[in-house]
């Protein structure tokens, strides 16, 4: 890439941050130019005029296509089972009966995209109220207007379809042809409104509106700047005692002003605190630049990315497929659930594979279900190393459901050989509670806190579940809370 080129490449990704609120790095570069010079070439103009203009006054239209062109539109109904747990079985239920005069819910899907998680909003809504007769609404919002087209025609593949519960298929869908159609008493629930996350919207954004705001795994995407701003807007526009669902990559460090953070079903969720929400200035504009600052590539409990290349690397030089930038991609790719892109990813690493390199081999066979590459990818690791805490640890994952009895060995073993070593604590805990033993789990969930603040961030990314430091944390105390131990 030449100097000129890395200059308009620089300036491309500032424009988006501005312009749409997404953050790209040098590892996008590659994607980032074909569009860039894409969109020049549609236009008929060199690069340069093309981006004058789109500083100066950008079409709806070109903006439409950009946002067409860069954001990720991958979804499917019920995604993350947990978090529809605890949105059928304790936020729902709790909007509910707060709502019980009123006989109205409120529900919000920021970044709906082809409409999924909307709709399934609204069919936990109306699986939830007592009646027929309540006043359910739920609006999906996207930047994308094309994926907008898809969400109002209301009509999925089967994939798309892939976690849905049976039941929920036979009563909330019809087939037509090959495709599931969402029937006319969820679809006149749910209606779909083009926006963009940068711009505020005071009736959008009306104070104390919705009851359930969902907004999952779109912060990691954003600038930091604008996600601050989003989290503002979305915390104020909850009624107080209303739940806000992030993505498991958007998980934040503490609890946001005017939030408190829940925890059943496995999931972590967060909670509108009674009361006005305290004043906060408003965020200030953005500064040339901004869209260059570093992104934590697998942060233990990520707040707002940054976007500024690696340390060490340029910016605006063009990604290299060497073993360094093999190891970011799929740290980012795990962040974002991506397991099976991620082990594709180990799979372009040159041989052979080193210790850091084997287990992480390990791990994402684990969780793409492949618990028997796993489990020899581990014994490989300990015939190299037979003191080896994370195989060990990863050992016990892979026996958790089917053999508990071993799972626990080889928890203790992970703690015994390191006993700065917190998740093996955290997992005991759980196999004790399991068993129906709570003082011996309180125990472990104690060892768990105790060691959880220092824990390296790289083990929480591998072994956490895609929680962060702080949602262990309270995963931990609140074990502890339903055993009657003291925190």
């Amino acid at each position: 890439m030449t100097d000129v080129e890395a200059v308009e490449l620089d300036r491309f990704r500032a424009l988006l941050a501005d312009l749409l609120g997404l953050c790209f790095d040098a590892r996008d570069g590659d994607r980032l130019r074909a569009v860039l010079d894409s969109r020049a070439a549609a236009h008929g103009e060199p690069v340069a005029a093309y981006l004058a203009r789109l500083g100066r006054a950008p079409s709806t239209r070109e903006r439409t296509v950009l946002t067409e062109e860069l954001t990720i539109t991958e979804t499917y109904f019920f995604r993350h089972a947990e978090q529809m747990r605890a949105l059928a079985g304790a936020a729902l239920p709790a909007r509910v009966r707060a709502r019980a005069q009123a006989r109205t819910l409120r529900l919000l899907s920021v970044g709906c995209s082809s409409g999924e998680e909307a709709y399934t909003l609204a069919i936990l809504a109306l699986e939830s109220v007592p009646d027929p007769g309540w006043d359910i609404r739920v609006q999906g919002i996207d930047v994308n207007s094309a994926m907008l087209r898809r969400a109002t025609a209301g009509r999925y593949p089967q994939w798309s379809m892939r976690e849905t519960p049976l039941p929920v298929r036979r009563r909330w869908f019809q087939q037509v042809g090959d495709d599931s159609e969402v029937v006319e008493a969820v679809r006149r629930r749910v209606s779909f409104l083009r926006r963009n996350v940068v711009d505020d919207d005071p009736v959008l954004w009306r104070p104390d509106e919705y009851d359930v705001v969902l907004c999952r795994n779109l912060l990691m995407y954003l600038h930091p700047r604008v996600a601050a701003a989003l989290l503002v807007r979305m915390t104020g526009a909850l009624v107080p005692g209303g739940y806000l669902f992030l993505g498991h990559t958007d998980t934040l460090g503490g609890s946001p002003a005017g939030l408190r953070v829940q925890h059943s079903h496995d999931a972590f969720y967060y909670e509108r605190l009674p009361g006005p929400l305290p004043r906060r200035p408003a965020p200030g504009p953005a500064q040339p630049g901004l869209a260059q600052l570093d992104p934590p590539v697998a942060p233990a409990a990520p707040s707002v990315p940054a976007c500024r290349p690696p340390a060490g690397e340029p910016a605006g030089s063009p990604a290299r497929p060497t073993r360094t930038a093999l190891w970011r991609d799929c740290d980012r790719l795990i962040a974002a659930e991506r397991f099976g892109d991620a082990l594709a990813v180990v799979a372009a690493l040159p041989r052979p594979l080193d210790r850091e390199e084997a287990l992480l081999h390990a791990v994402l066979l684990a969780q793409t279900g492949d618990y028997d590459g796993a489990v020899a990818g581990c014994r490989d690791l300990l015939a190299a190393d037979g003191l080896d805490a994370d195989a060990h640890h990863l050992l016990g994952m892979c026996h958790e459901d089917d053999d508990a009895a071993t799972a626990g060995a080889h928890y203790r073993r992970a703690a015994s050989l390191d006993p700065d070593f917190a998740l093996p604590w955290l997992r005991l805990g759980i196999l004790a509670r399991r068993r129906g033993d709570p003082q011996s789990g309180a125990a472990d969930f104690q060892h768990a806190i105790a060691l959880l603040p220092a824990e390296r961030d790289r083990r929480i990314l591998l072994f956490g579940g895609s929680f962060g430091r702080h949602a262990l944390l309270a995963l931990c105390r609140s074990e502890l809370a339903a055993a009657g131990s003291p925190r």
